[in-house]
């Protein structure tokens, strides 16, 4: 009886495991495509809105799932505060603090990283210009992330049961 609930523990722990690994394909996709909706947003929220760049990032937090709503509202802390904390500095403290709970790769870390130098430091139609390429480029990576999401996502649940299932073969 105690081996039996010992493989049936086994078997759920694989499981459980290639769950957790589709989950991240999973949510990889869903994630970009909020980066992309908020940065639109904020595009409009600079452009049209002239609203500082503080305010916008800490208003579309609200918006977002809270791993990536962490992230905004990280940053726009020490924008509101005025500490003295420059937007890149800000934005690229919060993207380190917070990239491991998202399910986002190392390229689109790339992005953000890159957003981080011109956010702030220049006029508002640069600042738009640059958010568009930022949003541009998540795109493309949106497409990456659903395509490996088609790949992975099911081989990942399967293998988690299977690779629970070997172990207790291996163990009896």
């Amino acid at each position: 009886m105690l081996k039996l609930i010992g493989a049936v523990l086994v078997v759920l722990a694989g499981t459980m495991f290639g769950f957790a690994k589709a989950s991240a394909y999973a949510r990889r996709p869903r994630q970009i495509r909020q980066l992309i909706a908020a940065f639109q947003r904020l595009e409009t929220e600079m452009t049209y809105g002239f609203t500082p760049l503080g305010e916008a990032l800490l208003h579309i937090s609200g918006q977002l799932e809270p791993q990536l709503a962490a992230m905004f509202r990280r940053a726009a802390e020490p924008l509101n505060a005025m500490t003295g904390v420059t937007a890149a500095e800000s934005w690229r403290e919060a993207v380190d603090a917070c990239w491991k709970q998202t399910a986002l790769s190392s390229n689109e870390r790339e992005i953000l990283s890159q957003l981080s130098f011109t956010l702030g430091t220049s006029d508002r139609e640069d600042q738009a210009k640059h958010l568009r390429l930022a949003v541009d480029m998540l795109k493309a990576e949106e497409e990456n992330a659903r395509d490996e999401q088609r790949r992975y996502e099911k081989m990942w649940r399967s293998l988690g049961v299977l690779a629970g299932a070997f172990v207790v073969i291996l163990m009896y």
